[in-house]
């Protein structure tokens, strides 16, 4: 079953690589390939630093060869006795600037006049782990803490120390790295950067 999963990513990335027009989209559905995901995606919600519901619908949307690593990468942790929960992955533009305008500090917010975010261009994912009943780990903070606990070298007990090198050796070992500020956040792949920045709307039929 991964063997047919991972080609059918292949090629589906040759696809988007050969034929992408400007109205088609280079991202994939993550439940496409695995459905043993949690979520906790807020932006669909009002329940965010925004404060307003920002998703039409809850999607984790990514370019197919973050897809297959994060897939991957939860195999690894569902062998272990965890899950992948998902906060967030790709990210529109237009979602970006209005967090831009509510919180202008690069420290947190990729800015969408400059660079933008790897979250838009579908090679970010925002995301802890949980045991495979939905048990939460403790992390230090929540998800989207603007403080200095949420970063990755502030001091904490041993649990919740244990608990972020957990997260962080599996995550590294299939190609993600992980930011300062924010312990959740990872980034697939240095040469990122790279990738075309996308503004697309989610597809929530």
């Amino acid at each position: 079953m991964r063997m047919y999963r991972t080609l059918f990513l292949v090629v589906s990335a040759l696809f988007f690589l050969t034929f992408q027009s400007d109205d088609e989209s280079p991202l994939v559905n993550i439940d496409q390939f695995d459905s043993t995901f949690a979520y906790d995606v807020r932006y669909a919600t009002d329940d965010n630093f925004l404060k307003q519901t920002v998703y039409d619908c809850v999607q984790c949307l990514l370019i197919p060869e973050v897809a297959e690593a994060l897939v991957d990468a939860n195999n690894y942790f569902c062998e272990l006795g965890y899950m992948v929960k998902l906060y967030d992955c790709y990210r529109p533009l237009s979602v970006q600037k209005k967090m831009w305008e509510i919180y202008p500090n690069p420290g947190y917010v990729g800015n969408p006049y400059g660079s933008g975010s790897i979250h838009n261009r579908g090679a970010a994912i925002d995301m802890t782990i949980v045991k495979l009943d939905g048990t939460p780990l403790d992390m230090g903070s929540d998800y989207d803490f603007f403080g200095k606990a949420a970063h990755i070298d502030h001091p904490h007990n041993e649990t919740i120390t244990a608990n972020r090198k957990q997260l962080w050796s599996v995550m590294k070992k299939f190609g993600f790295s992980p930011i300062r500020t924010e312990w959740w956040h990872f980034n697939y792949d240095a040469k990122n950067y790279g990738l075309k920045v996308l503004d697309i709307d989610f597809d929530c039929e």
